[in-house]
């Protein structure tokens, strides 16, 4: 018997007065269609808990808004859907990068697989977020387990910030791990950076798509999301130069590049696929496919999964080695220039020092000279 038999086979209950707003949904609780969307209350033997409810909701559901839900009702999935609707308001003004609104995506994703959906957030206390610990713990390593922790609390203390749980939780160990522990775990892996040597034979082995991106990597600290999403009209490559705000942070940034980097974009751009989309015709790199680089939600980055395939071809993969970890590089070899200050402003990091403050620039005699010192450093260092 099929479940749509099952469901005209049950006996629904009647109204308990003609006047009850409500009616008896076949999925066992009492309904209500409003606005052409169907809402639900609550089981059939809890007519009076679902007529309170209907009436603290109705008011908000016929103007059209959604409902303020009570602090004892709310589940971890009213909790991610509200989460989440914040976190994409602020995509859309341009506070939240989208590759940050998938990060809370995938948070969201697995909270409600290892609580449930239905789960209340009051009940979840320090023993449930143990053991949700312990499980991500056997998954991934400290940097990773450290990261989901933190986006973790972010949501629950969402919760409590906008009223929809009357206090906060209590997390008790559900902490990312210790200082002492993410120093022992880089000891084990060793640096995380390639040598120059492993540079070259990557930049010899790459076709001419990744090949540019690697090289805008190492000569001026771009990122996975800042390679996939950069446009041509942040290069000039008749001057040889990047202007570029970082769409992580919206730091400016400003960097010279090699005749290298140069001559290895311009061909990456003329062999480009044919974009499938006009509104990725800007973008310097796009798929075979014709599609963004950007990562698409719940899916690994693409970047790093085509960088990957490189590694294992030359046989250079370790553990903790990414195409992002071309940032170390540059910011490895770029410090030895002795302008840290030069270094930052090519990276992309906030500088809230009080000199921060009053700089109003920095001259490009002074990033050329960083940039050359990391040319030397990969190029010369044989």
């Amino acid at each position: 018997m099929d479940n749509s038999t099952t469901r005209r086979s049950i006996r629904k209950p009647p109204k308990p007065y003609p006047d009850f707003p409500l009616f008896a949904h076949a999925t066992g609780r009492w309904a209500k269609k409003i606005r052409g969307k169907f809402y639900y209350y609550g089981p059939w033997g809890e007519p009076d808990k679902a007529l309170e409810k209907y009436k603290a909701q109705r008011e908000a559901l016929y103007a059209g808004k959604t409902p303020r839900l009570t602090p004892g009702e709310i589940t971890i999935r009213d909790l991610c859907n509200s989460f989440l609707t914040a976190k994409q308001n602020r995509v859309d003004s341009g506070e939240l990068a989208h590759r940050s609104w998938a990060d809370y995506h995938s948070t969201c994703v697995r909270l409600i697989k290892y609580f449930g959906r239905d789960r209340h957030v009051t009940d979840i206390g320090p023993k449930d977020f143990e053991n949700f610990r312990a499980s991500l713990a056997r998954l991934w390593g400290p940097t990773t387990l450290g990261n989901e922790i933190r986006r973790v609390r972010v949501v629950f203390n969402y919760a409590y910030k906008q009223d929809l749980i009357d206090r906060p939780l209590k997390f008790g160990e559900f902490k990312p791990p210790s200082k002492k522990t993410m120093r022992l775990e880089r000891a084990k892996n060793g640096p995380r950076m390639f040598q120059p040597d492993e540079l070259r034979k990557i930049l010899e082995k790459a076709d001419p798509i990744m090949r540019a991106m690697i090289l805008l990597g190492i000569n001026c600290g771009l990122g996975n999301m800042d390679v996939a999403t950069l446009t041509e009209d942040k290069l000039d490559l008749k001057k040889g130069w990047l202007n570029y705000p970082r769409p992580k942070t919206g730091i400016p940034r400003r960097c010279p590049l090699w005749k290298e980097t140069i001559d290895a974009v311009k061909r990456a751009i003329k062999e480009r696929p044919t974009p499938q989309d006009t509104e990725h015709a800007k973008h310097v790199f796009v798929t075979k496919y014709g599609q963004p680089w950007a990562k698409a939600v719940g899916r690994a980055n693409p970047i790093s999964q085509e960088f990957k395939k490189l590694l294992d071809d030359l046989k250079l993969y370790r553990r903790g080695l990414s195409f992002y970890i071309l940032r170390h590089c540059f910011e490895t070899a770029a410090g030895d220039s002795r302008d840290q200050v030069a270094v930052d402003a090519i990276m992309g990091h906030a500088d809230d020092s009080m000199a921060g403050l009053y700089r109003e620039r920095i001259s490009d005699e002074r990033l050329k000279a960083v940039v050359d010192h990391v040319h030397d450093w990969l190029f010369e260092n044989k």
